[in-house]
């Protein structure tokens, strides 16, 4: 074996101890993919790579996550505000409103995210590619090639770079050559079905520059207002090997780590993935579905780190097609970020998280700015179309400008701190965050008849951008988010020792009209029923993610059931990829497995990309829906893995239920260490029908409230207790409970 891969597999040898195998889910080819959005992945929250191949070129597609031109496209808010748009929607004169707060969001290519450049290798010498493997566990792509050559490279776990090295490839000249992006140019896009936006050349940049030596290469690319990126490669050729590394910097010379660049993956990277597979294990007996989570859980990983940027539509995998990205490769927060992360807290990924409330913090003050401009009162909310440091982009303003964008947000504060039980994230981000945006949605709201009112509301993306997509009352998106947020102030105002504002936030839900429901189940708005298939399940959200709703009360389990008839009535024909990775999550609080576990294997069979990326439309020529295309965003991706969790391990309505929703056609399944509200990781076996142990380690103390599954559960360290269907236990700091099901 050539000598530098000997010694990069001694040192995986000598530094990973993984506590499973994840071989079988790697991303497996024999070749290159063709495509961007086919390559594989790589990245550490902050810098990305994308390895495919171009004509008889490997390349890598490089990317940071905080590249982005922030140049304001929107009108001054405090002219053109919340109030001079209801003034709009009472006459019916609602062309300017359009003009003025959403077309910009189309007309002008800025803001949006930025591709960085590109990394190519001419491999027309080294014959057929035998095999491309990404290994999930190390975060490593290997491609071997016909006349032996091994080609291998990463993204620093640790650092902020990329490293690449070709291995015995003899008399060839193999080196690298930096591809930059049409910025100054007139090339014309050509379509690739991706949702493109307009040419780079379009932001008007000037050319870059780029320098060379012998074993540099170094592009500073001149962006708006004065900005600047740098990209800097760095080399070095051994005999019949070259071994290089890569960085991206903003603002700043860019600058290798290190003197002399190595081929072996650094203990602190391989450390770092191993750490993160430790947190958390599943085991399902379906193949499709078990592979795709493990994928999701590798990209979680690859996307979220502390001190990188929340996760946008694309996050380090901006699209390397000379345009702007789908959707300009924002921060869309009628949706997708919050939809990002709902695995990260089953998972036990809280670090992971945690990323997003703390962009969410770091931009608070753009939010307040924001809040006071636009709505014209105290509180805070935050755009739903948004960039990098919090600013508003415009779009359709019923979502993007919506008053409970806010109220979503705030639910990842509930869930970070509900899920770690961490008094100090309580009292310094959770507690005025989700309090500071109850403010603003009492402020923005009003008393008619005793019942509080929103001026204007409506439901994502019902009716799309149009007048019509405006209630004068409640709909039911706007009006659970609602429920939700002052129900979560009276709850962190309690854990305060506040209980004057627990008693405010009580006044103010108790004001709240109730849900607009009828046979059809939860209706758009009042007199709105769903009338054709749709994307968004936002008039569900009371089902999911919010869980206002329990299916255990005759009541809810009504209106869920009567919501889902009509959803089956209506089709999947106009739904996204991720209406069915949200789907599975909704019919999985309704114990309907055998339901969930279908829409779960439809998006992972249908609306993926070969390396398992979400391309929005079916790939299978419209067999479950009419978009076809393929714009790349990852929400569909990590809202998929929260559909599995959930088939596992639920918290809801201030209790824990144990493999609450298992596909009929699954004889044995397990996890380890899924986390449930109340800081508790919980390992546990399933077999034949039968809960058959559960362990439980309550990380901070405190009540264990649990329903237990069917069977005669025995507490071990009080074989005494006497065991009801739902079980409280008060437990202590690192205590460890298990239960077992004696038949």
């Amino acid at each position: 074996m050539k000598k530098l891969i000997v010694i990069l597999l001694i040192s995986f040898a000598c530094q990973i101890s993984f506590a499973q195998n994840l071989s079988k889910y790697n991303l497996s080819f024999d070749k290159l993919a063709s495509r961007w959005d086919e390559g594989i992945p790589l990245g550490n929250g902050m810098l990305g790579a994308l390895i495919w191949g171009k004509g008889d070129k490997l390349r890598l597609s490089l990317d940071r996550a905080d590249l982005w031109d922030e140049r304001n496209a929107l009108p001054d808010l405090t002219t053109y505000n919340f109030k001079w748009v209801q003034g709009q929607v009472d006459k019916k004169e609602y062309d300017i409103v359009q003009q003025k707060l959403d077309n910009p969001y189309n007309s002008q290519t800025y803001p949006t995210k930025l591709p960085a450049a590109a990394i190519e290798f001419d491999i027309s010498s080294l014959g057929k590619v035998q095999s491309n493997v990404l290994n999930i566990q190390t975060a490593i792509n290997t491609v071997k090639f016909e006349n032996g050559t091994l080609f291998y490279c990463y993204v620093d776990a640790n650092k902020n770079q990329g490293f690449f090295g070709f291995d015995n490839f003899k008399d060839i000249e193999i080196l690298p050559n930096l591809i930059v992006h049409n910025y100054a140019g007139n090339e014309k896009i050509a379509g690739d079905n991706s949702h493109a936006g307009q040419g780079l050349q379009k932001l008007g940049y000037a050319k870059g520059e780029v320098s060379k030596t012998k074993n540099t290469i170094l592009y500073k690319q001149p962006m708006a207002d004065g900005h600047y990126y740098e990209v800097l490669i760095k080399w070095e050729k051994k005999d019949n090997n070259i071994y290089g590394t890569w960085t991206i910097s903003k603002d700043e010379k860019a600058s290798i780590s290190q003197n002399i660049v190595t081929p072996v993956a650094g203990s602190g990277h391989i450390k770092w993935w191993a750490n993160f597979w430790s947190k958390s294990s599943i085991s399902i007996p379906d193949e499709l579905v078990q592979k795709q989570y493990y994928l999701e859980q590798y990209k979680l990983g690859s996307v979220a780190r502390k001190g990188a940027p929340a996760i946008t539509l694309q996050a380090v995998w901006t699209a390397d097609n000379g345009s702007l990205p789908p959707w300009k490769g924002d921060f869309h927060n009628d949706l997708n970020t919050q939809l990002s992360y709902w695995p990260t807290y089953t998972s036990n990924h809280l670090e992971e998280g945690k990323t997003f409330t703390d962009w969410l913090w770091k931009v608070k003050g753009e939010s307040e700015k924001y809040t006071k401009a636009y709505f014209g009162v105290q509180g805070l909310n935050i755009p739903g179309v948004v960039t990098l440091s919090g600013k508003p982009m415009g779009g359709w303003i019923q979502y993007s400008m919506s008053p409970t964008v806010g109220a979503w947000c705030s639910q990842h504060f509930y869930w970070q701190w509900k899920y770690s039980m961490d008094n100090k994230f309580l009292n310094e981000q959770a507690y005025p965050y989700i309090t500071q945006s109850a403010t603003f949605l009492e402020n923005i709201s009003f008393l008619k008849d005793g019942v509080r009112m929103l001026p204007l509301s409506s439901s994502p993306e019902y009716n799309d951008n149009d007048i019509s997509a405006w209630f004068k009352k409640w709909s039911n998106f706007d009006l659970s988010l609602a429920k939700f947020l002052f129900k979560a102030a009276r709850e962190v105002s309690i854990a305060k020792g506040n209980l004057k504002a627990a008693d405010h936030w009580e006044e103010i839900a108790n004001q709240l009209p109730d849900y607009e429901v009828n046979e059809t189940g939860f209706t758009i708005a009042p007199g709105q029923n769903l009338t054709s298939s749709h994307r968004h399940m936002s008039q569900y959200m009371g089902i999911y993610p919010l869980a206002l709703l329990d299916y255990n009360i005759p009541e809810d389990k009504i209106r869920i059931d009567n919501s889902f008839k009509q959803i089956e009535t209506k089709g999947t024909k106009a739904w996204c990829g991720y209406s069915f990775s949200w789907m599975a999550s909704l019919y999985a609080r309704a114990y309907q497995a055998d339901k969930a576990i279908k829409q779960l294997q439809i998006f992972a069979s249908n609306f993926c990309s070969p390396n398992s990326f979400h391309l929005n439309g079916d790939q299978k020529g419209g067999q479950y829906s009419n978009f076809t295309y393929r714009p790349f965003t990852l929400e569909g991706n990590f809202a998929f893995a929260q559909g599995v969790n959930e088939l596992l391990l639920q918290s809801r309505n201030g209790y824990i239920e144990v493999f609450p929703a298992v596909p009929s056609t699954w004889n044995e399944c397990s996890f380890k260490d899924l986390r449930a509200e109340g800081a508790f990781l919980i390992s546990a076996s399933y077999k034949d029908g039968m809960v058959i142990r559960m362990e439980i380690l309550s990380e901070n103390g405190g009540m264990l409230n649990i329903k237990l599954p069917k069977g005669n559960f025995a507490l071990l360290s009080k074989p005494n207790l006497t065991l009801r269907e739902r079980a409280r236990v008060l437990t202590q700091k690192g205590e460890k409970l298990i239960f077992v099901n004696k038949g």
